[in-house]
């Protein structure tokens, strides 16, 4: 394995594990579709001399358009977005947690379409990710009766749901991106123009002198390491390793997730916490388990 594989399974591990805290850190003084919409849009600014510099910025074609803004919308928009609203009633880990069933979504949409198969072994992994959810909100049940939390969730959930169409979308198209960059560019720049434009019309207050430096560095690492640092790396990964070996790495996301926001936001991690975690990711881990796939060899 090259030394360039090993950074880049690093950069996706650790960064896409601080995105919640990231996104928490945003929006606590930064109204969340701008949290969303600045993170974009600064990612698309970012791409735009690299494009130029590299004499690829071109037309990508009407056919080509509505499918990045087809993914920018279930991606971008819907997963990213709703998910930096929905962590304004919630916290950083738990949001993790939750995000971290979305390959179940995935895998029943996959189903329901006929991509993939019903088996014992999926109904194994299904009943622990339910019993891991049922673990966490048994004692804090009550919390349900805030309309605010109520909401988080159900938004979280909406995101879930909008990042599980999008990677189904991706898997029907069949085809390869020539020019990823180019590609995000135009999902970056069309999520990041119509997430302002609903910060403008839904924030409440639009108070930019209470926007402390410490959300805004927040959103400025979330466009330069999560967007388009991570999304490279990603990328990178999948033109070297099978997609099966990668999807590895979103199970460590969801841990360093969990510690950073017990270690740097304070939130509470009890032992429940900890053991429907464990069921969550080996859950998940066991319906999306394929063999060969926690051997890191790189494509020939």
């Amino acid at each position: 394995m090259s030394s360039k594989t090993i950074i880049c399974i690093f950069i996706v591990a650790l960064v896409w594990g601080t995105t919640f805290l990231g996104i928490k850190i945003g929006v606590e003084t930064v109204p969340p579709w701008f949290v969303a919409g600045l993170r974009q849009f600064l990612a698309a600014v970012i791409l735009l001399p690299i494009l130029l510099f590299k004499k690829e910025l071109q037309w990508i074609g009407w056919k080509n358009l509505r499918i990045q803004i087809t993914l920018s919308t279930l991606l971008l928009i819907g997963a990213n977005g709703l998910t930096t609203v929905a962590e304004q009633h919630m916290t950083s880990s738990l949001t993790s947690l939750i995000t971290a069933l979305s390959p179940v979504f995935i895998f029943i949409g996959s189903m329901i379409i006929g991509m993939e198969q019903f088996t014992f072994r999926t109904l194994i992994g299904l009943l622990m990710g339910l019993f891991g959810v049922v673990f966490i909100f048994w004692d804090g049940i009550d919390d349900l009766a805030n309309p605010d939390y109520t909401n988080g969730l159900l938004i979280l959930l909406l995101a879930i749901l909008c990042w599980g169409g999008g990677t189904i979308y991706t898997k029907k198209l069949h085809s390869k991106n020539n020019n990823i960059f180019l590609n995000l560019f135009y999902q970056f720049a069309f999520a990041g123009v119509v997430q302002l434009i609903f910060a403008f019309q839904f924030s409440q207050t639009i108070d930019v002198d209470r926007w402390s430096a410490q959300s805004i560095l927040a959103i400025i690492y979330l466009a330069v390491f999560g967007s388009v640092t991570a999304f490279f790396a990603y990328n990178y990964l999948l033109r070297t390793l099978l997609p099966t070996r990668v999807s590895i790495l979103s199970y460590v996301n969801t841990i360093i997730s969990i510690f950073l926001s017990w270690l740097i936001l304070g939130e509470t991690i009890s032992a429940k916490f900890l053991i429907a975690t464990a069921f969550i990711i080996v859950g998940v881990f066991i319906i999306n388990y394929k063999p060969g796939m926690l051997k890191f060899k790189t494509i020939q």
